[in-house]
């Protein structure tokens, strides 16, 4: 548990007056045991790749139908890039509203997020493929050329990440 994503695990949880729950390993490579451990622990806020997530998915909606929901609130994206489309059988037994989904954006050297995005039923409609949203309080962002210029909206560019939230040396 020292990687970038899990400061924001253990310290979100616990600074906010919440709890952190640890899951076992094997725990983890159990998609059955995993979604008992959330039923059991009532998890709110899941943090999850979205490849985690999408193993996930046909077990809670089958126990959701069986009236075996989750307290989930919250599941947060990281890691890895979303298919949107992926969502769509949670949605349909899950909605968009209660838990929220939540793609989030994040490089090592800003201390895990720098974009927050809610993903809601409307991004299937649309095709969205991986959405990142907005960037965070603590940070700014810049869409450059390889001369390091501005880049029109909608075009290709590097992402480049600024301010406070930024470790020092990037």
């Amino acid at each position: 548990y020292a990687f970038d994503f899990s400061v924001w695990e253990l310290f979100g949880a616990l600074l906010y007056g919440g709890r952190a729950v640890m899951v076992a390993k094997d725990v983890a490579r159990s998609t059955e045991d995993f979604h008992a451990l959330l039923q059991r622990e009532q998890v709110t806020v899941l943090n999850q790749t979205p490849s985690a997530f999408r193993q996930l998915i046909p077990v809670a909606c089958a126990a959701a139908r069986q009236g075996q929901g989750l307290a989930l609130r919250h599941v947060v994206f990281g890691g890895e890039a979303l298919d949107v489309s992926s969502l769509e059988p949670w949605f349909e037994v899950f909605g968009d509203q209660q838990p929220r989904l939540i793609n989030m954006y994040g490089i090592t050297e800003t201390t895990v997020h720098v974009t927050y995005r809610p993903i809601t039923q409307a991004d299937l409609a649309k095709g969205a493929s991986s959405p990142i949203g907005e960037v965070i309080p603590d940070l700014s962002w810049y869409l450059l050329d390889a001369a390091l210029n501005p880049v029109a909206p909608g075009s290709h560019g590097e992402l480049v990440i600024g301010q406070a939230g930024l470790a020092r040396g990037y």
